[in-house]
């Protein structure tokens, strides 16, 4: 399975540290916001996601290399890439890259779906999954 997404974001002054690099802690936000906005175009966004179904997604693993910097002012390609789909998880490979196509950040994420309620691993409903899965 190698299902996927594109998606773009500016890199602003507030992404910086002091030498107009981006913050490392910020290429996580960037995939984050790259996974929701994946789930919000399939139509499970977050809030449906728990007010429906009272699921969750957690972070349960992440394996990160920063590769090159980024700077202000940036455009970012965001491609987040389905590896694996369990009943109770997903793992994405999400590579971000520059306006140059220089591959600034690649990661493996590891997604558990966890009740809203206990915190308790649940199973993701099954048409996300299809949605998620669906080649078109």
């Amino acid at each position: 399975m190698q299902k996927e997404f594109i998606w773009q974001i500016r890199v602003y002054y507030e992404d910086t540290d002091a030498g107009e690099v981006i913050f490392y802690a910020n290429y996580l936000k960037f995939m984050e916001r790259a996974r929701t906005e994946w789930l919000r175009k399939i139509g499970f966004d977050h809030k449906i996601l728990k007010e429906k179904y009272e699921l969750l997604f957690a972070v349960k693993n992440l394996t990160i290399d920063y590769i090159k910097p980024g700077y202000l002012d940036d455009l970012l390609t965001i491609t987040s890439k389905l590896l694996e789909t369990r009943n109770a998880s997903l793992v994405f490979q999400q590579n971000i890259k520059n306006e140059n196509n220089e591959l600034l950040s690649q990661a493996e994420v590891k997604l558990a779906c966890i009740n809203a309620k206990t915190f308790k691993a649940s199973s993701m409903p099954e048409e996300l999954i299809m949605e998620l899965t669906n080649d078109s």
